[in-house]
């Protein structure tokens, strides 16, 4: 089982043959020179969407490993993040979400939530549109809303001039 816990998030590990850069790793690479975000999505039909962001940056542990994000870009996915920026990153052990409750804890994952979340990539793998356990899924709600959990999601920053 896959931990949740913010020592998770602040370490580089390798899981399966997915590599999880943890957030000490990025937020060091995305304060040392501009950064880019692209978030690519997969659903259940193999339908394949993005979105883009020309500015991407993550704070170090001490600032809570906030997200500064901006310059969206439509490829299909509509803008998900722009409502996360500016929040801390949260985890089921650390809450600094905008919410008067744990997102963490009720949406079973750990991101830079708000009030809580049009996205949810850390969610639960869960087959496509299963309303019965909320917005628990790896769910990006601009492009499928609430109850959709997409089949594969990953967010790759690179280094820009």
């Amino acid at each position: 089982m896959i931990s949740s816990s913010v020592s998770f998030y602040t370490s580089s590990l390798s899981v399966c043959v997915c590599v999880f850069s943890g957030l000490d790793i990025v937020s060091a690479l995305t304060s040392q020179q501009k950064s880019e975000l692209r978030v690519d999505m997969r659903d259940f039909l193999g339908k394949e969407v993005f979105a883009r962001y020309s500015s991407f940056k993550v704070d170090a542990e001490c600032d809570g490993y906030k997200l500064t994000i901006a310059g969206f870009n439509n490829g299909g996915a509509g803008d998900g993040l722009t409502y996360h920026n500016g929040m801390k990153f949260s985890t089921f052990d650390k809450d600094q979400d905008g919410s008067s409750g744990s997102c963490a804890q009720t949406f079973l994952g750990a991101f830079w939530y708000n009030n809580c979340h049009h996205v949810n990539p850390n969610g639960i793998y869960r087959w496509g549109a299963m309303s019965t356990y909320g917005a628990t899924g790896m769910e990006w709600y601009p492009w499928k809303g609430s109850g959709y959990s997409m089949k594969a999601m990953s967010m790759k920053f690179r280094l820009v001039q």
